[in-house]
């Protein structure tokens, strides 16, 4: 079954690779206009999106480590479209924080961490209801992770797990107080997928065919699979499934 986006507006972060890239594309296949954000890997965001018609994508960079950058992004994408329908919260950065860090190398870790997938999130999403609720509708989608409902797998990750929980509560939060003004807001929670970051996270779990051996279908999660799962959110067409988290793993974490 095929759902349509068209005149819908778009806005995901961290498009440039990734589940990013996969969602944006998804998204724009299905019709919608779409807006990539990305900080440094320009070239990644545009090629992810060469075969689309350029009335149907645009382009924004943000580097979201700097305080206040979510706002300021919102605020770009508004200027360029003047209606935003969907917002995608992806954007992520997989920062190591071991326990047994210097304490100097923990603060900054943890820092960045929450700067970027939570604070500026936070900013985009309180941007983002405002406008929802002016407009009498709006969907809100964050990407969370497995780590952040049972804990990461790995030692060096505690920042990581512990801002993709955040991440789930904040959404819920806007789901449970705004379903009345039309906002609807879903967590996807994601196992490992097949990205550049399951790639470095392969070194540490004794390389890509050991990892899947711990997995109960013995494969990773192709992106592709999460872009066709933001598309059905982003219709509409279960309402009533917001505030849910959605975990996407093939079975190798049920709760």
């Amino acid at each position: 079954m095929s759902y349509d986006l068209s005149g819908k507006t778009i806005l995901v972060t961290g498009a440039s690779r990734g589940i990013g890239a996969a969602i944006a594309k998804s998204c724009a296949l299905a019709g919608a206009h779409v807006i990539s954000h990305f900080n440094s890997h320009a070239d990644g965001a545009t090629e992810n999106m060469k075969d689309i018609p350029d009335s149907h994508k645009s382009f924004i960079m943000q580097n979201l480590s700097e305080p206040g950058s979510g706002r300021q992004l919102w605020h770009k994408a508004i200027k360029a479209s003047k209606k935003i329908d969907i917002f995608i919260n992806n954007a992520a950065v997989n920062i190591e924080t071991p326990f047994d860090s210097a304490v100097d190398e923990w603060d900054k870790g943890w820092l960045e961490t929450f700067q970027v997938n939570v604070y500026e999130p936070a900013n985009i999403m309180k941007e983002a209801l405002s406008h929802f609720q002016t407009q009498g509708a709006g969907v809100i989608i964050s990407m969370s992770s497995w780590s952040g409902q049972r804990g990461s797998a790995l030692p060096t990750l505690p920042a990581y797990a512990a801002s993709k929980a955040a991440v789930k509560a904040l959404t819920q939060t806007i789901a449970k107080n705004y379903a009345k003004d039309g906002v609807l807001a879903y967590v996807i929670s994601p196992g490992i997928v097949k990205t550049r970051m399951s790639d470095l996270a392969a070194v540490v779990r004794g390389g890509e065919e050991s990892m899947k051996s711990q997995l109960v279908m013995g494969e990773l999660v192709k992106p592709s699979e999460l872009g066709e799962l933001v598309v059905f959110l982003s219709s509409g067409a279960c309402r009533h499934l917001t505030g849910s988290t959605i975990d996407v793993n093939g079975a190798s974490y049920i709760r």
